[in-house]
């Protein structure tokens, strides 16, 4: 699937509005075939796009088997770009909700950090990292902060 980013901003459209859709294929066409994730959940880290898609794929089924979808927000976007790369920090806000009635369900908050590049007039994602604050008392991840 092809799709025409040729605005940093198109790639987090596509994103949310994929994230939604729980459409796998449009969802990585953000994504470099390269790509390198640090991600907070499960696995250290993901290495090329057949193990993001493995990892994407199950997410998106298990949200279809839980009946929810999600809306994404990104909040306090910076965005630093020159012609050819660009580096992104920001809050991501997931809010899943119940698909028959629309019901908020839970939220979850995280940080993100990505880094793009402009291949052939379209950005891509060529690194992303997703992060949690640390409760140093209990050792867990930190949710919502924002």
């Amino acid at each position: 699937m092809t799709v025409s980013m040729s605005v940093v901003q198109d790639v987090f459209d596509n994103y949310k509005s994929a994230v939604y859709e729980k459409d796998v294929e449009r969802f990585l066409s953000s994504y470099d075939p390269d790509v390198h994730i640090y991600d907070c959940w499960g696995k250290w880290e993901s290495r090329g796009i057949a193990p993001w898609k493995e990892s994407v794929t199950e997410w998106f089924n298990g949200l279809a088997a839980d009946g929810v979808y999600l809306n994404v927000d990104f909040n306090d976007l910076v965005v630093e770009e020159n012609s050819n790369l660009a580096f992104i920090h920001c809050a991501v806000t997931f809010a899943a909700h119940q698909e028959e009635s629309g019901e908020k369900l839970r939220q979850i908050t995280n940080r993100f950090t990505f880094g793009l590049r402009k291949e052939k007039d379209s950005w891509l994602i060529t690194h992303e990292h997703s992060s949690l604050p640390i409760d140093m008392n209990t050792g867990k991840g930190m949710f919502n902060l924002k």
